[in-house]
């Protein structure tokens, strides 16, 4: 019976690697990736590898120049939509059959003093610092976005909120500002991990180094590594660097999903805080009336993509072997690629709403000057002008508030000096020593933007100098990555003279 079941898997999924239900579902979708990802790149490291071992002497200039001759034929364009086949186990081995085939067995010299496990390694590194790179940009270019967005809106004076409850009047500024700057710290996150992910591992080979006298600084300068991952093992085994680019990617997701459901809540006709521009909105296919914000319900439903990609690689790397494995390789590497592409269509699609739509700017001004979210400044003026305790003016105002409610009266119009008056007596025995026109200018929302002058605060000149700082700092985040970009696209270049002084 049990013969039955295996003659009968053995026909339909074959007798010789790769069985048909593993090329399917492991050596297919992995073989895709590679050449969609890897062609260049590998041409890159095999270039840069010939180069050394012919400056370290291990292979003669003769076959330096017949093995670089060989990798100027091969047709990256010819890989790239041709289809995986059984009879090669993966990309690097078609490629490496390609080029015996055109230098002859001299062409395999080419893999003295290295392994797929090293140079897979340096692939995977080399693919994902570029992709972290297109990130960062367009991480400050949505800065800048919002950094526009909240020069234009210094004045705009809205209700912030705590426990989703009315707090206290600030500015969207104000709101926008603690954006940009988690989005710089977002930043400055990525840098760390630019610098975890930046590192060489040629030279490692398969675990313990080589016999071979290779140059492993050299091979990082020719490929634009900024340090040596020194341990062989540490080179081949190690996932960190994919694990802390995954939690980063998911935290920068987290922090931006926060804002875009504050986005969708405020995008309401109960709040019309804003009214977002017509590519970024989509009508009812029944309801006349309706602006769905589309926009904003997709930006908050593909960042929560972006964590669920980014948590499966770490939910990948969770409990693996130390050492040179798949599950930290091939299967995993694509849920980040698209972790971060995701990211960076969000970051333009946001930054695109934001400075698109208009903001209801009476509306919610009006919002914050009948609710009663400015009080606080009141309870810390009657500490000034009343000479008592924050605690007497807290229970001052406090009963004034909860008078109002028990009329029904819910709007701080019905605030007046009198009943303030009525509860000081009650409270400290004394009556209020501030005149009721300076009272009233308490209660307005532009006074209690306006004292809050400290640093952090959303009074407008304070405000004005946070960004102007901000802005300053632009030239500074964009001047790193510009020269990260630099660093490669210049041993890029360097690489192309190489090959092309083998092929004269």
């Amino acid at each position: 019976m049990f013969e039955d079941f295996r003659n009968k898997t053995q026909q339909e999924d074959g007798k010789i690697f790769p069985s048909n239900i593993y090329r399917k579902i492991v050596l297919q979708p992995a073989y895709d990736e590679a050449k969609k990802n890897f062609l260049t790149i590998m041409l890159q490291i095999n270039i840069a590898h010939l180069k050394m071992l012919e400056e370290q002497g291990l292979v003669k200039k003769e076959e330096a120049k017949d093995i670089g001759v060989a990798l100027k034929k091969i047709d990256l364009n010819y890989y790239r939509i041709e289809d995986y086949s059984p009879r090669y186990e993966d990309l690097f081995f078609r490629i490496e059959n390609k080029l015996i085939e055109l230098a002859g067995d001299v062409a395999g010299n080419l893999h003295i003093g290295r392994s797929r496990n090293d140079m897979g390694i340096a692939i995977y590194r080399m693919t994902l610092r570029k992709k972290l790179l297109l990130l960062m940009r367009e991480l400050l270019t949505l800065r800048d976005d919002l950094i526009a967005a909240a020069e234009e809106h210094v004045d705009t004076i809205m209700i912030g909120y705590t426990h989703t409850q009315q707090a206290q009047p600030t500015t969207f500024a104000h709101y926008l500002k603690a954006v940009i700057d988690q989005l710089e710290r977002d930043f400055e996150r990525l840098q760390h991990v630019y610098k975890t992910v930046n590192r060489s591992s040629m030279g490692a080979a398969a675990l313990t180094t080589t016999g071979f006298n290779v140059n492993r600084e050299r091979m990082r300068e020719l490929l634009a590594f900024d340090d040596i991952i020194e341990n062989a093992w540490d080179a081949v085994a190690g996932a960190d660097y994919i694990a802390e680019a995954a939690s980063i990617v998911q935290l920068a997701a987290l922090n931006l999903g926060r804002t875009s459901q504050d986005f969708l809540l405020w995008a309401t006709q109960e709040f019309n805080a804003f009214t977002l521009a017509s590519p970024y909105v989509q009508v009812s296919s029944i309801m006349p009336q309706k602006r769905n914000p589309v926009s904003i319900e997709h930006t908050r439903s593909l960042l929560s993509a972006v964590v669920g990609d980014a948590s499966t690689v770490l939910q990948m790397v969770h409990n693996t072997p130390f050492g040179d494995i798949v599950d930290t390789e091939d299967d995993m590497q694509p849920y980040l690629w698209r972790a971060i592409d995701r990211l960076i269509g969000i970051y333009k699609l946001f930054g695109s709403l934001v400075v698109t739509m208009d903001v209801n700017k009476k509306k919610l001004r009006n919002r914050a000057e009948n609710s009663f979210a400015n009080v606080t400044e009141l309870a810390d003026t009657l500490v000034r002008s009343e000479e008592i305790s924050f605690r007497q003016a807290h229970s001052i105002v406090s009963k004034c508030i909860k008078v109002l409610l028990s009329h029904g009266e819910e709007s701080l119009a019905s605030l007046t000096w009198g009943l303030a008056n009525t509860q000081s007596k009650l409270i400290t025995g004394k009556p209020l020593k501030i005149s009721e026109e300076d009272f009233y200018n308490t209660l307005k929302p532009e006074t209690f933007v306006g004292v809050r002058t400290l640093l952090g605060g959303p009074a407008p000149a304070t405000m004005k100098a946070s960004l102007e700082r901000s802005k300053a700092n632009s030239h500074n985040l964009n001047e790193w990555v510009r020269v990260k970009e630099s660093l490669i696209v210049e041993a890029e270049k360097q690489l192309t003279v190489i090959i092309e002084e083998w092929n004269q």
